[in-house]
């Protein structure tokens, strides 16, 4: 009888396996946090100057789709009010139900309840505000600034209509929570409404989102990989049989 070669040893098949199983997994990681964050987060591109430097003309934001009752101050939204215009605007939350928002206080800053409030994302040098201002915030609504405050067409400009400058919370359309192009990352919460009664809200699953989007390419990478890497570093080409050689096989007697 003829002397077949060896099949596949136990090691590449369970190479085969497992390269297998990380392109499954990768695929799952990548496509799962693909849909989710399609389903849980909306992009939009901001329109003008008024959240400079914090936010570029024509920057991409995500903005997770919240509830309105879930802002709270410190948070950048996207709005949409019939007053503003009705179109979907980005500002900066300063303000909610039932305070009262005053510029300007000690030291030139903005005061919610009396308290001031240290604003970093502010361009450096510039007034917090060009005109003084008053307002009560009506119960479940937001009274909103845009961070570039020499240009912003914002809360202050709405201040003699009937809800004092505010908008309700059921305007809110999402929070940004990420600059994703140009690529700045995650926006801070600022530190100086932290101390606030009701504090700020916390950052959406967009980090752990990304990383599992990222982590399923690698594996989809490696484990597609797997297969030319095995066979460009494995043992070398077997030697061709006798049969594949043109001579007569050897046999085996009985």
């Amino acid at each position: 009888m003829s002397v077949e070669p060896r099949k596949k040893d136990g090691h590449g098949r369970l190479g085969s396996v497992l390269s297998g199983l990380a392109v499954a997994v990768g695929c799952v990681l990548f496509l799962g946090g693909f849909v989710v964050g399609a389903v849980l987060y909306q992009p939009f591109s901001v329109p003008t100057d008024s959240m400079t430097p914090t936010l570029d003309v024509g920057s991409k934001v995500l903005a997770e789709r919240v509830d309105g009752a879930d802002v709270k101050r410190g948070d950048v939204v996207v709005f949409q009010d019939p007053l503003w215009g009705d179109v979907p605007m980005v500002k900066r939350v300063v303000g909610v139900g039932g305070d009262t928002v005053a510029c300007c206080g000690a030291g030139g800053r903005l005061t919610i309840n009396g308290t001031p409030v240290d604003e970093p994302y502010l361009q450096a040098g510039k007034m917090v505000s060009r005109e003084n201002f008053t307002a009560s915030v009506p119960e479940g609504s937001l009274f909103l600034l845009g961070d570039e405050r020499h240009t912003s067409m914002d809360s202050r400009a709405h201040l003699q209509e009937a809800g004092h400058g505010a908008v309700p919370r059921s305007a809110v359309v999402g929070r940004v929570d990420a600059v994703a192009w140009p690529a700045k990352g995650v926006l801070e919460r600022p530190a100086g409404f932290a101390e606030l009664p009701g504090g700020v809200s916390r950052p959406g699953p967009i980090v752990p989102l990304f990383s599992a989007m990222a982590a399923g390419c690698v594996l989809i990478l490696v484990g597609a990989a797997y297969g030319p890497l095995a066979r460009r570093l494995g043992p070398g080409r077997r030697k061709p049989t006798a049969a594949a050689a043109g001579k007569p096989e050897d046999k085996v007697s009985a």
